[in-house]
């Protein structure tokens, strides 16, 4: 799969497809959008008249297929069964909770409205004990995937080494990252042919390789009280159970505290599922791989807020920490 870029659609396409969508649900469900962000896909807040507030997620072009989103569905279905609080689809007036809006005469685009889920969105700088809860909904996540039957027809995104990080990679490739120097590729490529090795002895046993978040990142969580409540599983799909440890540090695996984010994470993790030594000894790798994964999505989506908000030294920090990795040390923090 080549790399998918970040969605090239103005504001405005973006609402007409939004009004499209809408206008394919019942009579209940119109009202007011708003966008709320574009990151990969674009969402949109939707206020019916009566005041009572939905998400509607428009997919980008080209990186998922239609059974692909249903796919996401049904797990979520499945884990809305168990008690999890995760996003819950509405039902449009063809009976179809995935739906295909035409754009121009060969192009269409996903769309799904979603009940509204309250909830806070914790950050690190308010407090990083966030971690814990991020890593106890995690293992619940682990633990129903490691037992779940998926219906026939199934069908996610590969998450391996080289759709992570390879030539084709799903994101793009990490010699494409804005300000990487061409000078450190060698770096990064003794890195890739540990972290293969690393990973071809780890293996990919049911108890270690399966459906998983991809992206649980505090900014897909939300709590409410006691609940803790989780969101966006767009990039669901098959990989390494400890990639969503790597995956909760995104973007920022060079913070002081990073360190003490692993730890809480694994603490929250302990009290719902069991670790075996080697799940803890492939954590560094986990992490080296998913920073390179993240040079290779900044690559393409440079010229999205989100990348250009990283700052000038991030791909430089992304060297020194994957130099961190080859010295036996974990790749995360600012020394």
């Amino acid at each position: 799969m080549a790399a998918i870029q970040a969605d090239s659609l103005d504001n405005a396409a973006l609402y007409r497809l939004a009004d499209a969508a809408v206008a394919r649900y019942p009579a209940d469900y119109q009202g007011e959008l708003g966008l709320l962000c574009r990151s990969e896909n674009a969402t949109f807040e939707l206020r019916d008249r009566q005041g009572r507030r939905y998400a509607l997620r428009l997919h980008r072009g080209g990186y998922h297929q239609h059974r692909d989103i249903v796919s996401e569905l049904e797990w979520l279905a499945a884990l809305r069964e168990t008690g999890l609080e995760v996003p819950e689809p509405i039902t449009a007036d063809n009976g179809e909770t995935v739906l295909t809006l035409p754009l121009g005469e060969d192009e269409s685009r996903h769309a799904v409205l979603f009940h509204w889920i309250d909830g806070d969105m914790p950050t690190n700088a308010v407090d990083p004990r966030a971690f814990r809860r991020l890593g106890e909904m995690t293992a619940h996540l682990h633990r129903h995937s490691r037992t779940w039957q998926p219906p026939d027809g199934f069908q996610r995104i590969i998450w391996n080494h080289q759709t992570m990080v390879g030539e084709q990679g799903h994101w793009g490739r990490w010699q494409d990252a804005p300000n990487l120097d061409p000078r450190d590729w060698p770096v990064i490529e003794a890195a890739l042919a540990r972290i293969a090795g690393e990973l071809e002895g780890y293996g990919q046993s049911p108890d270690r390789y399966g459906l998983i978040h991809a992206d649980l990142r505090l900014t897909n969580l939300l709590l409410e009280g006691d609940k803790t409540k989780v969101i966006d599983f767009d990039d669901c799909g098959l990989g390494w159970y400890m990639h969503d440890l790597a995956a909760a540090l995104s973007f920022e695996e060079h913070h002081p505290r990073a360190a003490a984010w692993v730890d809480h994470w694994l603490a929250g993790y302990r009290q719902i599922a069991g670790l075996e030594q080697a799940d803890l000894d492939i954590i560094p790798t986990m992490i080296a791989q998913r920073r390179i994964q993240l040079l290779a999505w900044v690559g393409s989506h440079a010229q999205t807020r989100q990348a250009e908000e990283l700052g000038p030294d991030w791909a430089a920090q992304s060297v020194r920490l994957i130099r961190r990795y080859l010295d036996g040390k974990l790749p995360v923090g600012d020394e």
